[in-house]
């Protein structure tokens, strides 16, 4: 048993976060996106400092968090793993004013510019101020514990 084998127990809802960087577009899976601030409103996730993606968000000025429901399992396997090209490949999309991609089937969406990066062991905290956001309250959101997708069994109402 490790480390992440036991933080794995811990229940997250699933985002793709996405940016713009140079002209590119970037998008990678999260779980570790979490509120931080109704006034001003702000946002965190950390990415991990040996990312392929890490430079991208970090120097981007912003980024955008695609919250997934249920039936959207097939893009967060997608955008976890490939190329970025390939992680964008076949996904509806669009584009918002920022430039940043939205992915428009999402529950929610929050499109955010960097606020603050904090240090944190091998991975960077990206706090971010929102400065537009969506949502679609229908179906359920995707959730994942101990490496596998589902939902909530029971409406928290």
């Amino acid at each position: 048993m490790s480390l992440k084998d036991a933080m794995s127990c811990f229940t997250t809802g699933v985002t793709v976060v996405t940016t713009v960087h140079e002209g590119q577009d970037w998008g990678m899976t999260c779980n570790s996106f979490n509120t931080v601030s109704l006034e001003p409103a702000l946002v965190l996730w950390s990415v991990r400092k040996a990312s392929q993606s890490h430079k991208a968000f970090v120097e981007s000025g912003g980024y955008l968090v695609n919250v997934l429901e249920q039936a959207q399992q097939g893009l967060a396997i997608q955008f976890s793993k490939g190329t970025q090209a390939e992680r964008f490949a076949a996904a509806d999309r669009e584009r918002r004013a920022s430039g940043r991609v939205w992915l428009p089937e999402s529950m929610a969406w929050f499109d955010c510019r960097l606020w603050q990066v904090v240090p944190a062991g091998d991975h960077d905290i990206l706090i971010g101020e929102v400065q537009d956001f969506g949502l679609r309250p229908a179906g359920r959101g995707l959730a994942y514990a101990q490496r596998r997708f589902g939902t909530l069994a029971e409406s928290m109402a």
